[in-house]
């Protein structure tokens, strides 16, 4: 299993699978089949892995294990853009262990995709209670700052920088948590140099998305792209990943593209950001339709005027004759 965490971690799938083979083959039980599951949805094959994920609970004799299961099983459930059954999943791993803070923070945001932000707030504040994890208190702040909540949104950013300093000097690593954070809400130079030097010791899809987005807030849209590619292409199916690859795209003013991959976006979940998915609404009525007539490329820059048809000449009516004389126009019996 740490094998397979430390090569996902560095974006190798091929090291992912050989990892996973030798694991299923010293072992069969419940955490294989989760971690098998796991495996399967960075691949993008979200039925084998919720099927997986779903065995494993089902099998899992410890409270804890089993609620870990079931918040996958939620995670794979939000991630299709379904934040009702997402929640059922979230608050059957509670049942089964109650201070589960990964399932208290999914709850959070499928509760604010419904629009119950009350107690989509009480469950973002109890995961942070529970554990004060950068993620968290990122969540909790953008939430805060759809809700024109200016101060309990800075508040929370607050915590967010507390929080990374003090797990920093343990040897954790959030520098990604905290490059998308600067990315947005603060420096995005400094996002930039971060998430480079993060990308290099980890080069997964996640950092690949998140050095994207810094260079794409900070200007550097051409190169943006490249790691934006790398994401959607390589990486699990997210919809963040779709709306930032579709939003350097639309700045490099290729609508067709950007079109695509922001709508993929609200496709795959319209409920994604409390702070971007409105936007993404917002950028695919600016692109609008595409125009009449299929993609450009399919046609020659200057095709050939069509020939001109030659003017056609009306003739007059002919003039009627007027009936000989001794002969009637009526019909004889």
């Amino acid at each position: 299993p740490v094998l397979i965490d430390a090569y996902s971690g560095l974006g190798d799938a091929k090291g992912v699978g050989k990892a996973l083979d030798t694991l299923k083959e010293l072992n069969s039980g419940t955490s294989v089949m989760a971690r098998a599951g796991q495996v399967y949805r960075d691949r993008g094959w979200r039925e084998d892995a919720a099927s997986k994920l779903m065995d494993a609970a089902a099998l899992a004799e410890g409270s804890a294990e089993k609620a870990a299961c079931l918040y996958r099983v939620g995670e794979l459930a939000w991630e299709r853009g379904e934040p009702k059954e997402a929640l059922r999943y979230y608050d059957a791993a509670l049942r089964s262990d109650p201070d589960h803070h990964p399932s208290l923070a999914g709850k959070g945001r499928a509760l604010a995709a419904l629009g119950r932000t009350s107690e989509a707030l009480r469950s973002y504040q109890s995961a942070l209670v529970r554990q004060p994890a950068p993620e968290y208190a990122l969540a909790l702040g953008e939430l805060y700052e759809s809700l024109r909540l200016t101060p309990a949104a800075r508040a929370q950013y607050d915590v967010l920088r507390a929080r990374v300093k003090q797990e920093g000097v343990n040897g954790v690593n959030d520098e990604r948590i905290l490059g998308l954070f600067e990315a947005d809400h603060g420096d995005a130079d400094e996002a930039v140099d971060r998430l480079r030097a993060e990308f290099k010791r980890h080069g997964s899809p996640e950092a690949a998305d998140a050095l994207g987005w810094a260079l794409h807030r900070a200007g550097e849209d051409e190169e943006a792209l490249k790691y934006a590619t790398r994401a959607t292409d390589k990486g699990p199916r997210i919809a963040a990943f779709s709306y930032h690859r579709g939003e350097i795209e639309r700045d490099l003013e290729r609508y067709g593209a950007a079109r695509r991959h922001i709508g993929e976006a609200l496709l795959l979940n319209p409920y994604f950001s409390p702070l971007l998915a409105p936007k993404a609404r917002e950028a695919l009525d600016s692109l609008g339709d595409p125009p009449e007539g299929g993609p450009a490329e399919m046609y020659a820059a200057n095709p050939p005027e069509p020939p001109t048809p030659p003017p056609t000449t009306s003739r007059p009516a002919p003039k009627p004759t007027a009936p000989r004389s001794g002969t009637s126009t009526s019909k004889q019996s």
